[in-house]
C-alpha cells in the first residue's frame, strides 16, 4: 500500500522525504523489519524504538515514523534517502496506519470487546462458544491464546500491539470469521492499541484494584477501563455488571445502547437461584418477563456472572436465546480458570486468581463447595514488579478463608522472592501458614501433607506454562505439578 494513503488519517507534524512509495509491512520491532517496511519508533517501557532506527534502516526500512517531541537527527535519513514522518502521538499513528494497511478489518467483522479486572477470559470463551453454536465462525483475542475458528496461535499480550492486532483481525476476516471476541486490557486502552477499531459491542465485567504498578492509582486504572465504553458509537451495544458499584460511572459517557446484568432487581438480565457443585453451575436469568434456565460445567457464582454477560451480549446482538443457552452449556473448561485436577478424593483447583478480589471469590466458592466438610489448603504467591498494595490483603484473605496456607513464589521477575513473601505475610493475622519459596515444593507439600479429603487451591498463575525469574522464563505449569503429585 502507498505510504501517502496510509497517512491520510494520521495527525502529521512534518514530513521529510517522499511519501509516494510502496510499503510492504508495518512493525514497531526493528528486528522484524524487512525490505520496504514502515518502522514505527515507539518509546516503550524497557526499550526506546528511536534508538533502533539505524537497525531498521540496515534491514531495509523504506520509511520511519518518529514522535516529534523526540530529538532525532535528520542526517541519517538524508544519507539513506529514507522518508521520515514526525507525528504528535505515535501510538495513535500506529493504530491508524495499521487499521488502514490491513484494509480496516474492524469494519468488516463484528467485534465484541470485554474489559474488566476479572472474568474477561472466561466470558470470551462463553461468547465464542455461543456464536459457534449459532453457526458463526469466530475469532478470539485473549490472555491464554488467540484463535481463528479452531486454529490456535500463541498469545504474548492480552491485547496485542495495534499492528499485530489488525493483522490478526485481517486474517480472521480472510479465513471466514464473522465475529471476533476480544479481551481488552487497561494497558491496551491507555496505549491506544485498540484505537480506531469499531466495536459492535462491549462488555464490562467488574473492577477491583489491579495493575497499579502501571496505572499508579485506582482512579487512573478505572479511567483506562472507561475508554472502551466512551469510544462506542450509538450503533453499538454496551453490556455492564449492575452489581459493580463503579458501573454507573463507567457507562456515564457512552453513546451505546445499554443493557445491564446481575442479581440487582433492576438489572435487564436478572440472575437468581444460583447453585453450584463440583459438576458445574446452574442459575435462572430473567429478561423481558422471560425466564431462562442456564447451566455450565464451569464452577462458581463468578461463572454465573460470566455466563450472564455472554447471554446478555449475544441475545442483544440477535442470537436466539435457546441457542445461547445451548452455547453456554457447551462451553469447555477454560485452562487455569478454577480447573479441577485429581481423580481421587483429594482435589486440586488451579486458578488464575492473582488479585485480592479474584482470590477471595475463588476461596468463597470453594468454601461453599466443601461446606466445612473438607479442609482447604491454599498455595499462592504474588508477582514481582507489579502492584504491591494487594500483597498483604491477599495474605489476609488466604489465611481467613483457608484451613492452611503455604505462601510461595509466583513470577518474582526482578524482585527477590523473599521480599515479596514478607510483604504478603504482613497481612496474615492467624498462625495457619508456612513459607516455602520453591513453588513446586510448596505444591507438593500441600498435596502430600494434607488430609486425604483435602481440597488444594493453587492460585495465581492459572494457565501460565512458565515461571519468570530475573528476566528468564522457565517451563512451569501448576496443573502439571499438581498432576505429578496427585496422580500416583
Amino acid at each position: 500500500m502507498q505510504l501517502n494513503e496510509l497517512l491520510k488519517k494520521v495527525k502529521i507534524v512534518n514530513v521529510n522525504g517522499d511519501t509516494d512509495i510502496l510499503i510492504a509491512g508495518i512493525t514497531s520491532d526493528s528486528r522484524k523489519v524487512e525490505k520496504d517496511y514502515l518502522f514505527v519508533a515507539i518509546k516503550g517501557f524497557n526499550f526506546d524504538g528511536h534508538k533502533f532506527i539505524n537497525d531498521a534502516i540496515n534491514r531495509g526500512a523504506a520509511a520511519v515514523i518518529v514522535e516529534e517531541k523526540e530529538s532525532i537527527s535528520g542526517e541519517v535519513f538524508l544519507q539513506s534517502c529514507l522518508t521520515k514522518i514526525g507525528v504528535a502521538d505515535i501510538r495513535k499513528a500506529l493504530a491508524q496506519i495499521s487499521h488502514s494497511f490491513y484494509d480496516e478489518p474492524s469494519n468488516k467483522l463484528k467485534i465484541i470487546g470485554i474489559t474488566g479486572t476479572n472474568g474477561k477470559t472466561t466470558t470470551a470463551y462463553f461468547i465464542k462458544s455461543v456464536l459457534e453454536t449459532a453457526g458463526f465462525k469466530t475469532g478470539l483475542v485473549g490472555t491464554i491464546v488467540n484463535m481463528i475458528g479452531g486454529r490456535e496461535s500463541p498469545s504474548l499480550l492480552t491485547t496485542p500491539e495495534a499492528n499485530d492486532l489488525n493483522s490478526l483481525l485481517h486474517q480472521m476476516y480472510n479465513e471466514g470469521c464473522e465475529y471476533a471476541v476480544m479481551e481488552v486490557s487497561s494497558h491496551s486502552l491507555v496505549l491506544n492499541r485498540v484505537y480506531g477499531l469499531q466495536f459492535s459491542a462491549a462488555v464490562f465485567t467488574n473492577i477491583t484494584s489491579d495493575h497499579l504498578d502501571f496505572h499508579e492509582s485506582f482512579e487512573k486504572y478505572f479511567n483506562a477501563k472507561k475508554i472502551l465504553f466512551n469510544s462506542l458509537p450509538e450503533t453499538s451495544i454496551g453490556i455492564y455488571n449492575l452489581d459493580d458499584k463503579k458501573s454507573a460511572n463507567l457507562i456515564s459517557d457512552t453513546k451505546a445502547k445499554l443493557f445491564s446484568y446481575g442479581k440487582n432487581t433492576n438489572a435487564d438480565f436478572r440472575m437468581s437461584d444460583i447453585t453450584y457443585d463440583i459438576e458445574g453451575t446452574r442459575f435462572k436469568l430473567k429478561n423481558n418477563e422471560h425466564n431462562y434456565f442456564l447451566s455450565t460445567g464451569l464452577i462458581g457464582e463468578f461463572n454465573a456472572y460470566n455466563a450472564s454477560a455472554a447471554f446478555a451480549v449475544t441475545t442483544s446482538l440477535g442470537i436466539n436465546p435457546k441457542t445461547v443457552v445451548e452455547g453456554i452449556k457447551r462451553t469447555k473448561q477454560v485452562p487455569g480458570r478454577f480447573e479441577v485436577v485429581g481423580s481421587g478424593d483429594k482435589k486440586a483447583i488451579v486458578d488464575y486468581s492473582h488479585t485480592a478480589d479474584s482470590l477471595e471469590k475463588a476461596l468463597l466458592a470453594l468454601n461453599e463447595l466443601v461446606k466445612n466438610q473438607r479442609p482447604i489448603y491454599t498455595v499462592f504467591g504474588c508477582g514481582g514488579n507489579r502492584d504491591k498494595t494487594k500483597r498483604p490483603i491477599m495474605g489476609k484473605i488466604a489465611s481467613e478463608l483457608s484451613a492452611n496456607v503455604i505462601v510461595t513464589s509466583d513470577n518474582p521477575r526482578f524482585e527477590e522472592p523473599d521480599s515479596i513473601i514478607k510483604e504478603i505475610v504482613v497481612g496474615i493475622e492467624k498462625q495457619n501458614f508456612i513459607i516455602e519459596p520453591d513453588r513446586e515444593k510448596a505444591i507438593r507439600k500441600a498435596i502430600e501433607d494434607s488430609e486425604a479429603n483435602a481440597v488444594i487451591l493453587i492460585a495465581g498463575k492459572g494457565h501460565e506454562p512458565y515461571q519468570e525469574i530475573k528476566g528468564v522464563r522457565k517451563h512451569f505449569s501448576d496443573k502439571e505439578i499438581a498432576e505429578k503429585y496427585l496422580i500416583r
